[in-house]
């Protein structure tokens, strides 16, 4: 086994995640073809491969545990963190990565083809104007914008019945307060990524009843 492979196969067991072959895989496929197109396409600050294993694969893995529910949007998914490990991870749900950067959609594009991942979704559009048929049961987001921006812009592509759920740094108590009067936090976890130096958050929002 590879060093990479190594690593994350012990950090997705620190973080209860069991991993196939073949979704271990796919994982490092990923990482491989990220590492690959960065250098032209600037997908992500990290151009260490060494540190992509913790700061993408096991930092998007770190919030498996909490996605249930079949249809899952993931919004400004840039690089695809956490969309792509998503899919991976449940190819029986349905993942569509959104983001309004034409290079970064065509590199989603070519990692959807590259490792087979039929159970997701491309889509080159600007939040604000993304009309899909149906609403999300769940809508993720890493470092896309502030809580307060995550809530309004995607607001119209879910329900009461939706989780929103953001991932951050440190915790965000200026943004929560920040957020529409018509979105609570539901609940908050702090993540343990192995290998991660900083402090790692999710908040899983719900939109409630107006009046």
């Amino acid at each position: 086994m590879s060093q990479h492979a190594v690593e994350l196969a012990q950090g997705a067991k620190q973080l209860g995640v069991a991993l196939t072959e073949q979704q271990q895989g796919k994982l490092l496929g990923y990482m491989a073809l990220l590492n690959k197109w960065n250098k032209a396409y600037n997908l992500t600050a990290v151009r260490d491969p060494n540190e992509m294993v913790s700061r993408h694969l096991l930092d998007s893995l770190s919030i498996v545990s909490f996605i249930d529910g079949q249809r899952w949007l993931d919004v400004g998914s840039g690089g695809g963190m956490p969309g792509v490990m998503l899919a991976i991870m449940f190819p029986e749900r349905e993942f569509t990565l959104l983001d309004s950067n034409g290079k970064k959609t065509r590199f989603l594009t070519q990692v959807k083809n590259e490792l087979g991942l039929g159970n997701l979704q491309v889509v080159n559009s600007r939040v604000e104007a993304f009309e899909p048929g149906q609403p999300f049961d769940g809508i993720t987001s890493r470092a896309f914008a502030s809580l307060a921006d995550f809530t309004h812009l995607t607001r119209h592509l879910g329900t009461t019945q939706t989780r929103w759920l953001a991932m951050k740094g440190v915790y965000p108590d200026e943004e929560l307060a920040a957020m529409p009067v018509d979105f609570e936090l539901e609940s908050s976890a702090q993540l343990q990524v192995p290998g991660c130096v900083g402090s790692r958050h999710l908040l899983i929002l719900r939109r409630m009843n107006q009046g």
